[in-house]
């Protein structure tokens, strides 16, 4: 969509973009945003002129996203908590909407991934230390992520909602390995990697029946005692992830979708209907009927007011 000033601020703000202020926009200004989602992701390809912008601190419960800017054409200098980074083509820095930003570009093209906080397992002092950092998009982990951010803007139309969640969880990965590899001499110590790798790997097979503790520890060439220890100190054991994490996807999908409560449960690793309802109910405080219910009466109510103001516009 190509547009004046007013409607790309409103397009960026119907995206999840903090209001931006951009001092050397005027009456001629033109800019360009296309928007795609990928499972949980966001993909927002912007085309804009020279820009000189600021946008200002919000209250971290406004942004549950923090977002991956990858430059595809032109240059970007960007200020953000402790980082300033000169981005030219192909480099990518990772931003948090709910701070304060100041940013100048010449005109410029690039992609942003908004990514769900609790989908990057990185701890927020790390995220400290890479928010305004340039990383490099022309090889390493960072060069995937760019091309995978670039194609997938244009191409995520194209996929099934299954392929979709997957090939998020892909890219959210790459994503991680890339902001790791950026913190440099601060690299994890070898148990906390492999417990990323593990997490990332349990994330992008949630649909998987057969994903458990012994499968996940022959592929990673560990005993099943070693993989329970990894995750010893950790809020969660293997098994407990593997069910708090499909639960999570069971409730996103019962919300926005019309499919029953089997079968999401089924569609999620769930075989028997009676053990999910007590699963959702003890981790959430109700039934995830309920839920569906809930979602179906709301779509009912829409649609029944949608029909009162037409109907109204069409009365004499």
């Amino acid at each position: 969509m190509i547009g004046n000033l007013e409607t790309f601020q409103n397009e960026l703000a119907a995206s999840g973009f903090p209001p931006l202020v951009n001092k050397l926009a005027g009456a001629g200004f033109r800019g360009r945003i296309t928007t795609r989602d990928l499972g949980p992701l966001r993909l927002v390809s912007l085309a804009t002129p020279e820009s000189s912008c600021v946008g200002r601190e919000r209250d971290a419960s406004d942004s549950e996203n923090l977002a991956v800017k990858v430059m595809t054409r032109g240059r970007t200098r960007i200020e953000q908590g402790r980082g300033e980074a000169e981005l030219g083509p192909t480099d990518l820095v990772l931003l948090d909407p709910a701070r304060t930003l100041r940013f100048e570009s010449t005109a410029a093209a690039h992609v942003t991934i908004l990514v769900p906080r609790r989908e990057l397992r990185i701890r927020p002092a790390q995220i400290d230390r890479l928010i305004g950092v340039r990383i490099d998009g022309s090889h390493g982990p960072g060069a995937l992520v760019s091309v995978l951010a670039r194609e997938s803007a244009w191409a995520a139309t194209e996929f099934r909602e299954a392929e979709a969640l997957r090939s998020a969880a892909a890219v959210v990965e790459l994503i991680a390995v890339a902001l790791e590899a950026r913190l440099g001499d601060e690299q994890p110590a070898p148990d906390e990697w492999l417990r990323s790798r593990i997490a990332g790997y349990i994330e992008s097979r949630l649909a998987d029946p057969d994903l458990s503790p012994p499968g996940i520890a022959a592929v990673h060439n560990i005993s099943v005692r070693r993989l329970h220890k990894l995750f010893e100190d950790q809020p969660l054991t293997v098994a407990a992830l593997i069910r708090h994490r499909r639960l999570e996807r069971c409730r996103a999908e019962l919300t926005g979708s019309g499919r029953t409560v089997t079968a999401v449960a089924a569609r999620w690793g769930f075989s028997d209907p009676t053990h999910f309802s007590k699963l959702f109910k003890a981790m959430y405080g109700y039934n995830a009927r309920a839920l569906l219910t809930s979602n179906r009466a709301q779509t009912t109510k829409t649609r029944t007011a949608g029909l009162d103001k037409d109907g109204g516009q069409d009365r004499p």
